[in-house]
């Protein structure tokens, strides 16, 4: 089997850096401000390079979120899909894992970007709504569904309880690419310690009764 050379290496290596690059870029300056070519720079490669792989700069933020985004969401379907135990631990645990993966990094500012240039840019608006938004919402109302099936939860609005899980998730990722540096909420509250809160005061409510 032939080992590929360095410049094999390099070339496999591309799309990656691309991707790299333009997260950066697009969390420093917002999608609009962010130009193809810095995306390029960054990247240590040339403008018509960048578009052998992406051939608009919207085609790249749309690579970008399925790889940042995209991808968790389905590692959590799957997981929830393959999962047998209590409801409510897996809500929690993947709340967690969520922010660990997404929340914590330059992923979770890619909620900001949209919330701040959706209405300039239907086009990857309703993208997002496809890719990120509508299967996050499936996703989490199943679980809604399902500890109300196994009478675990008590019957609630799964709509409006879907929101409930989703709001301060991303009430956290706002916070942590705004004002995270100016001590807003006091240095005790750590992402982990909010959403331990969200969900025990979540869980309480949505738990049935004993009996």
């Amino acid at each position: 089997m032939a080992t590929a050379t360095p410049r094999q290496r390099r070339k496999d290596a591309r799309p990656q850096e691309l991707l790299t690059a333009a997260l950066e870029l697009f969390v420093e300056k917002g999608f609009a401000a962010t130009r193809s070519e810095e995306v390029a720079a960054r990247a240590g490669v040339a403008k018509g390079t960048l578009y052998r792989y992406y051939p608009s700069k919207e085609e790249l933020f749309k690579a970008v979120v399925r790889e940042n985004l995209g991808v968790h969401i389905t590692e959590s379907a799957a997981q929830a899909a393959q999962y047998e135990g209590s409801i409510a631990e897996l809500l929690a645990q993947m709340m967690q894992a969520w922010w660990a993966k997404v929340g914590e990094g330059n992923a979770g500012a890619i909620s900001k970007i949209m919330l701040v240039e959706a209405k300039n840019f239907p086009e990857l608006a309703q993208f997002y709504v496809d890719e990120v938004i509508s299967p996050s919402k499936t996703l989490l109302g199943d679980l809604v569904q399902r500890g109300m099936h196994a009478g675990e939860f008590r019957a609630v609005p799964v709509e409006a309880t879907v929101h409930m899980l989703i709001a301060p998730m991303l009430h956290l990722m706002l916070h942590e690419h705004s004002f995270a540096d100016y001590d807003v909420c006091g240095p005790s509250m750590g992402a982990a310690e909010m959403l331990q809160a969200q969900m025990s005061l979540l869980l309480h409510g949505l738990l049935a009764a004993p009996g």
